[in-house]
């Protein structure tokens, strides 16, 4: 019997690099984690009830709740925030991260902290529901994000155990030599990221794409079996041959 998807949120950050694309950040998964052990992945993770109730103690609706998970899941994973008014210092993120981590409703620590939350700063990207025999699966929203100039990631030792700032033709390199492992929706991402020399440039692709649930489908190419997706979302690469993809 196939898992019924959790909803969850992500979110990729850009940031400018001194020369070169845009780099984003991309977090290494604990081994012990249950779903996607040791997969490079960007920050994120399954939308709470408490992000449902924020959303609407603010009056939003639609998809705030998944805005607010992605914002929340980053501070709490990376230690960046996105998308919060006044700008937090790093002193500021470093105690919203240690009362996330201590299980501080978000709502509570960012009214301590005297901020509030600008969900406009998040752009939709993609939605991920993939549906295969699994005992975890997601559906999951992902957006982009720009990088504050001063943000400072740092690892948050449980749910992940590295970060780095890369180039998505890196991480893909970095895949194709055996150096790190993403799972096809991460590759999917990042082949489309690839393409993209600004961070405007990705917010103008993801507006001129639907954002539909993608649940990737088995389909004969040249007699060989593929995992494939759609090929109106966006994505350059819409299949890859079934023995070789990494589903997570």
């Amino acid at each position: 019997m196939t898992a019924v998807p959790i909803p969850a949120a992500t979110l990729i950050l850009f940031r400018e690099a001194a020369a070169g694309p845009p780099e984003i950040l991309m977090v290494e998964r604990a081994a012990a984690m249950a779903f996607a052990p040791g997969a490079m992945v960007f920050p994120g993770g399954r939308i709470d009830p408490g992000d449902h109730a924020l959303a609407d103690a603010q009056g939003q609706s639609d998809d705030a709740p998944a805005r607010i998970a992605a914002i929340r899941e980053t501070i709490e994973e990376a230690g960046v925030a996105i998308g919060l008014s006044p700008s937090p210092d790093a002193t500021a993120i470093g105690r919203l991260r240690a009362a996330l981590h201590a299980g501080r409703p978000f709502a509570a620590a960012l009214a301590a902290a005297g901020m509030t939350l600008d969900l406009s700063t998040l752009t939709p990207f993609a939605r991920w529901r993939p549906n295969h025999r699994t005992t975890r699966l997601f559906d999951t929203l992902f957006f982009l994000a720009r990088a504050p100039l001063s943000a400072q990631a740092q690892v948050d030792g449980t749910e992940n155990r590295r970060l780095t700032w890369t180039t998505a033709a890196a991480m893909l390199a970095a895949a194709d030599a055996g150096r790190a492992t993403i799972i096809y929706p991460t590759r999917r991402t990042l082949e489309r990221l690839a393409r993209f020399t600004t961070y405007e440039q990705a917010v103008a692709d993801a507006a001129a794409h639907p954002i539909r649930a993608i649940t990737p489908f088995i389909a004969s190419r040249d007699g060989v079996a593929h995992l494939c997706i759609p090929d109106d979302l966006g994505f350059p690469v819409t299949g890859e041959p079934l023995d070789q993809a990494s589903r997570g």
